[in-house]
C-alpha cells in the first residue's frame, strides 16, 4: 500500500522574530544600502567605477560586525566574503565598471552550483535551509518524511534542482544586462532580475510541490 505523505501542518504562528531581523537586515545592507549608495554618488558626479566600489563596503561590513559579534563566520557568510572580495580586488586592477557589474553573476553562478552540488549529498542544500526555519514540530514532521518516503525525497531533490538551475541562468542573465545595458540601468536591473526570479521560483516550486502531494493523495 503507497504511504501517503502529507505535507507539514502550516505553522501556528511566526518565525522568530531573530529570524525576521536577520533576514531584513540582510536585505537592506546587502540590497538597498549598495543600491542607494550606487545612486546617490552617480547623483553627485561619481564615476560609476567608484560608485560600484563603495557599495560594496557595506555588505563587506555588515559580515566583518557579525563575525565578531557572534565570534564565529558560518559557510554562506565565508562565501559572500570571498565572492566580494575577489571582486572587489578585480575592480582594483581594471577601470572597466562593465567588469564589476558582472561580478554579481559570480555570487549567483556560484550560489547555482552549490545547490546543485548538494544534491550528491545525503540531503541537499533546500531542505536542510527549510527546516532550520521552521517551528520544531513542522520541522521533526519533515525529517520523519525524508527517512521514509523516497516520494517526498524526489520532490524536494526536484525542486532543488530548480533551484540550482534558476540561478546558473541568473548569472548568465547578468553578464548579459552588464555588457549590452547602460551602465547605470545595471544596478536596478540586477535587483529587478533578482526579485522576478526569487517570485518565479518560489512559487513555482510550490505550486509543482502541491501539484505532486496531492497526486500522491489521490493515488
Amino acid at each position: 500500500m503507497k504511504r501517503v505523505v502529507k505535507p507539514p501542518p502550516a505553522p501556528d504562528k511566526p518565525p522568530p522574530e531573530r529570524h525576521k531581523k536577520a533576514l531584513a537586515g540582510m536585505i537592506g545592507v546587502d540590497l538597498i544600502l549598495p543600491l542607494a549608495t550606487y545612486y546617490g554618488m552617480r547623483w553627485a558626479g561619481a564615476d560609476p567605477w567608484l560608485a560600484l566600489i563603495l557599495g560594496a563596503v557595506g555588505p563587506l561590513v555588515r559580515i566583518t560586525i557579525t563575525t565578531v559579534r557572534i565570534r564565529r563566520i558560518d559557510r554562506l557568510g565565508v562565501f559572500t566574503l570571498s565572492i566580494l572580495a575577489i571582486g572587489t580586488a578585480v575592480g582594483m586592477f581594471s577601470a572597466d565598471p562593465r567588469l564589476l557589474l558582472a561580478r554579481e553573476s559570480w555570487l549567483t553562478a556560484l550560489i547555482g552550483m552549490w545547490i546543485l552540488m548538494s544534491l550528491a549529498g545525503r540531503r541537499p542544500i533546500l531542505f536542510e535551509v527549510t527546516i532550520a526555519v521552521m517551528p520544531p514540530d513542522a520541522a521533526a514532521q519533515w525529517e520523519r518524511d525524508w527517512d521514509t518516503s523516497p516520494f517526498f525525497r524526489k520532490v524536494f531533490r526536484t525542486m532543488t534542482l530548480a533551484w540550482g538551475l534558476a540561478f546558473v541562468l541568473d548569472a548568465v542573465a547578468r553578464v548579459i544586462m552588464a555588457y549590452t545595458l547602460p551602465i547605470d540601468v545595471v544596478p536596478i536591473a540586477s535587483i529587478g532580475l533578482l526579485l522576478v526570479m526569487l517570485f518565479a521560483i518560489v512559487y513555482g516550486t510550490k505550486f509543482y510541490a502541491g501539484r505532486r502531494l496531492a497526486a500522491s493523495e489521490s493515488g
